[in-house]
């Protein structure tokens, strides 16, 4: 069973589903844009008191029959017509992470109302995934550690090769699907201002999926992405990798 933990347990399908509080929401993701004014956070009561349809995750059956459990944590942005505009992962097996990115990217909240005006907010959501069995052999993190290792990771198939040796680069951590497309990133390391060019930049590579045997699965894949044209940022500090 996926369960999502909530403030005000509520139940769908077989799932309980929470939104935490987001007290530690990373700078990027409490602003729209340089300059422009800070994004809301709130927390789960009022983020819950606004949903109006709440799709759960399906857990995946490869995760199932690998025995693979454990919590996906998800930042969300949501617009001011109450549609979900960004999803994140802060944490969690690709798998399951993936299953929660198709679900919440569906959700629908009622405008939220601040100083008279609908804006935009951001919230979280931790996902429990849980197998109600009666007995099970492995602990989950051998479990996962097993299907680890009979995964083949994403590869690179084709990127530009237009940027000068000179460009600075950021280190992202790309969340790749079973189809080879992109459908989260993350700056692990490098100046922060330049991950929107670099997540633009991969927008023009093409990758491979992982394999687990003959299928292909969501999985992590760690690059380094040269970003031409950038400013120069001398002095900036970078965020450490997580």
């Amino acid at each position: 069973m996926a369960s999502v933990h909530q403030s005000g347990w509520r139940y769908l399908k077989g799932m309980s589903i929470a939104l935490l509080c987001l007290l530690e929401l990373p700078h990027a993701w409490a602003q729209r844009a340089e300059g422009e004014p800070q994004l809301p956070v709130l927390d789960a009561k009022r983020a819950t008191r606004l949903l109006l349809n709440q799709v759960p995750p399906e857990y995946p059956a490869l995760a199932k029959v690998n025995y693979i459990q454990g919590r996906v944590r998800v930042q969300l942005v949501v617009s001011a017509a109450g549609s979900v505009a960004g999803a994140h992962v802060l944490s969690g097996n690709p798998l399951l992470a993936a299953a929660v990115l198709n679900s919440v990217r569906s959700w629908r909240y009622r405008p939220f109302v601040a100083k008279g005006d609908s804006t935009s907010f951001a919230t979280a959501v931790e996902v429990n995934f849980t197998l109600r069995l009666r007995k099970i052999d492995l602990p989950p993190a051998q479990a996962e550690s097993d299907f680890r290792r009979q995964v083949k990771p994403p590869e690179v198939l084709a990127r530009p090769e237009k940027t000068a040796s000179t460009d600075p680069s950021v280190r992202l951590r790309l969340l790749v699907n079973a189809e080879g497309k992109v459908i989260d990133s993350e700056i692990l390391r490098g100046i922060p201002s330049l991950f929107e060019g670099a997540r633009k930049s991969i927008e023009r590579w093409s990758f491979r999926p992982a394999r687990w045997g003959a299928l292909s699965v969501p999985w992590y894949l760690e690059v380094d992405v040269p970003v031409d044209n950038a400013p120069s940022q001398a002095g900036t500090r970078s965020p450490s990798g997580r």
